[in-house]
């Protein structure tokens, strides 16, 4: 066969697609919008690797600690900047302090100039926030006034917050740590972290299981009006065209559909990539800019529509016999067979067998075999679909009206139905499967914090030099604050900070009224004045060494830009003796401990500390009150919310990942699932017409129409359960994880399955009764 009559025959079938008048339209249009939707989404998936390198790039270009032994010297190129990054109900605010050295010093991206003390340059997401009702605690906080917005270069998100402020007098307060002279923005000798092989089998799974429904939606799309499509192929081996050419000319119609879905695909593309830039999902946001598919990954999208469209529609055709009389479609079609269907997964399997404890101590996971297999599973459950289906209707029988109607009906035409569902089952098993890794592999990535809950539930730190005096009085006096607990700290050692080598020994001293020091330690007695030797910590034998009265020790009384600060100090004869308890952190204290009169005053005045907080949960915005109270005091303080367990970002981020491609999936599969259907009702428009002129009740048909979506939709789920859980077992014995299976995620996971479909019957109704009425029956 030559390329010309292939040519000749596509061409002539995509004329056929475009040319059948207003019902050829319809079915082109509806065949389209399925493709297109599809493509969408592939687009939307190839541009993510160019999003989240320009978010890394924009991310690294704005950094601003080098974390350098030598910093630079003050020079009119040099800027001192503080991380003074704070939340607000839930959403994290990049916040910086800025003063420059000289006219010279270094802008980040997106600023255009330095907003001068007492002003600051905010995104255009803070400046909406601020500007709104909602707002007005968190502009209590920020009392800057705002001269400028931060443009696109310097944000990674378009929903970001995120400001820089003016201030003066910053550079005393340079730590190293948390304030910083530089002399550039940038990262440009960040040392890479070697990859987890457990995070990288999670990323390669996401992006296979949120691919499939896409696929097998696409193919099942370029089928739209197969029923009416193989009545006219039958006219045209009535004038004379061979069966293959019949064939050809019918690929071609799916081709030029595909075609035109491509270019719809593209339009719902862009108008998605600009939707994206006005919404956030569980907490990641982009700019359209952000979304620009890799050219080469856009051509391969472009080039495999339309193959795939052909090939779909050549294969499902070799099963219908087209005569010039008619097509054998209404003869009972051949039983399908199983073998080949069971050895798609049973190849799968094979592909993921060799990685069986493999774990992540040895080495990387073989992207091939990962992909291959987990494709190949997947693929099955549209392979055995529409087996099982057939199988199970075979067997059903009497019942009322309405379900025999459907059960006749799904035994006439079983491929449909599954093909329907296809895309669903498809979903649901690479949901269950990724659930359960999850579930199975999250006590890897989540540790306990330690925090004790029950004795505080906030936490506000506060740097070397903090003005702390009445910091308790502040808190309490706070909304929402039941109880304020503040506990400084300081460095002690046994030989002068600043000669030599320092000293050999070191340690802690916690500094706090008597009512702050008993929530770290049991004593018999305390006034203010006193000093404890504490028993019972982790360093019990330093602390003994060290720790005796009449002893001079050292205090490091500063770590500014000046260095340390020696501060000799005699332990007074009247030390006594504590037994050290656990603190709201969880840990036991060594050292000493004192009462604020006995602290020499020039340590007092450079110390940090930490308030420990009880919140009443009752009192909405709680924790907003208590982070305003905490920037009045300083804004160098940074105020945590404890939590029971802290989870590795990376993890979370793969989750979050996973969530919002879930989230544009399940919209696909809804949208085509929708399309389907109103396509499938509509090719049995005068049949309906006909079965409601003859007398049959509304209700039965509206039934029925249930009952035909319901049967394969339960097929599909039970049996995207068995392989979704068959896959997580293989992924949990790939990692080395003991094998579990996470039913609450199976049934939450099914049961969002059967939602979308459910979502689906509900819109299709009202079409339905319209379509349901005797006039249906006129013909032109």
């Amino acid at each position: 066969m030559s390329v010309r009559q292939w040519t000749r025959d596509l061409s002539m079938g995509a004329r056929f697609a475009f040319t059948g008048g207003r019902e050829g339209w319809l079915r082109v249009v509806l065949t389209a919008v399925g493709v297109g939707l599809g493509v969408a989404l592939l687009l939307l998936t190839t541009a993510v690797p160019s999003a989240l390198s320009v978010r890394h790039e924009r991310s690294e270009a704005r950094e601003d600690f080098t974390y350098s032994q030598h910093p630079p010297a003050k020079a009119d190129n040099t800027l001192v900047i503080a991380d003074i990054d704070t939340a607000y109900r839930g959403k994290e605010i990049r916040g910086r302090l800025v003063e420059p050295d000289g006219p010279r010093a270094p802008r980040p991206a997106g600023v255009s100039a330095y907003p001068g003390p007492g002003e600051m340059v905010v995104s255009p997401a803070l400046k909406n926030l601020l500007d709104s009702g909602s707002g007005r605690l968190l502009r209590e906080r920020l009392p800057y006034r705002v001269v400028g917005t931060i443009a696109e270069s310097g944000l990674i998100g378009s929903r970001e917050l995120a400001y820089y402020a003016g201030v003066e007098n910053l550079a005393p307060r340079i730590n190293g740590w948390q304030v910083a002279r530089i002399a550039e923005f940038g990262s440009p000798q960040r040392t890479q972290e070697r990859s987890d092989p457990v995070l990288l089998l999670l990323v390669m799974v996401v992006f296979v299981a949120l691919l499939m429904p896409v696929a097998v939606f696409i193919a099942a799309a370029v089928r739209f009006g197969g029923e009416q499509r193989d009545r006219r192929l039958a006219a045209l081996r009535l004038v004379g065209s061979d069966s293959r050419m019949t064939r050809r000319i019918a690929a071609g119609e799916a081709l030029g559909g595909s075609l035109l879905g491509l270019v719809l695909g593209t339009v719902f593309f862009l108008a998605g990539r600009q939707a994206a830039g006005s919404v956030e999902v569980v907490g990641i946001s982009v700019f359209p800019s952000y979304l620009n598919p890799s050219p080469w990954l856009a051509a391969l999208v472009a080039v495999a529509v339309p193959a795939a469209a052909v090939l779909v529609t050549l294969l499902a055709l070799r099963g219908v016999v087209i005569e010039p009389l008619g097509v054998v479609r209404t003869a009972k079609p051949a039983r399908r067979r199983l073998w080949w269907r069971l050895l798609l997964p049973v190849l799968g399997l094979a592909m993921l067998y060799p990685m069986f404890g493999q774990g992540r101590g040895n080495g990387d996971f073989n992207q091939p075999l990962v992909i291959g297999g987990v494709t190949l599973l997947l693929v099955g459950v549209t392979a055995l679909l529409p087996w099982v289906v057939e199988t199970v209707v075979a067997r059903l029988g009497g019942g009322g009206v309405a379900w025999q109607l459907a059960v006749r009906r799904l035994q006439l035409s079983s491929g449909t139905a599954a093909r329907l569902v296809s895309g669903i089952a498809v979903a649901v098993a690479g949901a269950i499967a990724l659930q359960m890794l999850f579930a199975g592999v999250q006590d890897d990535y989540t540790k306990n914090s330690g925090m004790n809950l029950f004795r505080a539930q906030m936490e506000v730190s506060a740097p070397q030099g903090a003005a702390l005096t009445g910091a308790t009085e502040k808190f309490s006096a706070t909304k929402g604050v039941l109880k304020a607990t503040l506990l400084s700290e300081a460095s002690i050692g046994d030989a002068s900070w600043t000669d030599g080598e320092g000293p050999d020994l070191t340690g802690g001293a916690t500094v706090g009224d008597c009512a702050a020091l008993r929530e770290v330690a049991r004593m018999s007695s305390c006034r203010d004045g006193d000093v404890f030797a504490l028993r019972g910590g982790q360093f019990d034998a330093d602390t003994a060494k060290m720790v005796r009265p009449g002893r001079e020790l050292h205090f490091e009384a500063s770590t500014g830009v000046d260095g340390y600060e020696d501060v000799p100090w005699t332990i007074p004869a009247t030390l006594k003796s504590a037994r050290s308890v656990e603190d709201p952190r969880g840990m036991r204290r060594s050292g000493l401990l004192m009462t604020p009169s006995a602290v020499p005053a020039r340590v007092a005045a450079s110390m940090g500390g930490s308030v420990y907080l009880s919140i009443d949960r009752s009192v909405p915005d709680a924790h907003e009150y208590v982070r305003n109270t905490a920037a009045a005091i300083d804004p160098m303080t940074s105020a945590h919310v404890w939590v029971a367990t802290e989870e590795s970002k990376k993890f979370a981020s793969i989750r979050t990942g996973l969530f919002g491609g879930a989230i544009c999936v399940l919209l696909l599969i809804g949208a085509s699932l929708l399309v389907s259907q109103l396509e499938q009702l509509r090719e049995r428009k005068k049949l309906l017409s006909a079965l409601v002129a003859f007398g049959t009740r509304r209700r039965t048909l509206s039934l029925s129409v249930l009952w035909q979506t319901a049967v394969p939709v339960a097929l599909g789920l039970v049996l995207a359960a068995a392989v979704g859980m068959t896959l997580g077992a293989v992924l949990l014995k790939m990692t080395g994880t003991p094998v579990g299976v996470d039913w609450p995620s199976v049934l939450a996971m099914t049961g969002m399955g059967a939602g979308v479909v459910l979502a689906v019957t509900l819109l299709s109704l009202p079409p339905l009764l319209r379509l349901m009425r005797p006039d249906g029956l006129r013909t032109e």
